[in-house]
């Protein structure tokens, strides 16, 4: 089941705070157009504004975003090695599939107001 903030907390986001979180994901979602240097750009904002605000519903998007980034790069990283045998462009393309689901779970989750699995 899933957990759904509080509607106070999700309500009570300031403007800035659910626009900067749309950006992050924004380009997140344009980061494999760019060879990923968007996604970058998002885990320096998102590593920002976590602890900047005091909105569980915020703060809980932006460490979803955080952790995707890191746990993709570490992977891609792993998978980049393994080029050498083909199973690490399986395991790229892979990454990529994965990295879509998470952008895309974390944008219907915040149009919802709703909050991601830690």
């Amino acid at each position: 089941m899933r957990d759904i903030a509080p509607l106070s907390d999700a309500a009570q986001a300031s403007d800035g705070e659910r626009t900067t979180l749309l950006a992050a994901y924004v380009l997140d979602a344009l980061a494999p157009l760019t060879g990923f240097l968007a996604a970058i750009v998002s885990v320096i904002i998102s590593h920002i504004k976590v602890g900047e605000t005091r909105n569980t519903f915020i703060r809980n998007h932006h460490r979803w975003l955080i952790r995707t980034f890191w746990w993709n790069l570490l992977w891609c990283v792993i998978f980049g090695m393994l080029t050498i045998v083909f199973i690490g462009f399986i395991g790229l393309f892979a990454m990529l599939i994965w990295w879509l689901y998470r952008v895309i779970r974390g944008l219907i989750a915040y149009s919802n107001g709703e909050l991601l699995p830690e």
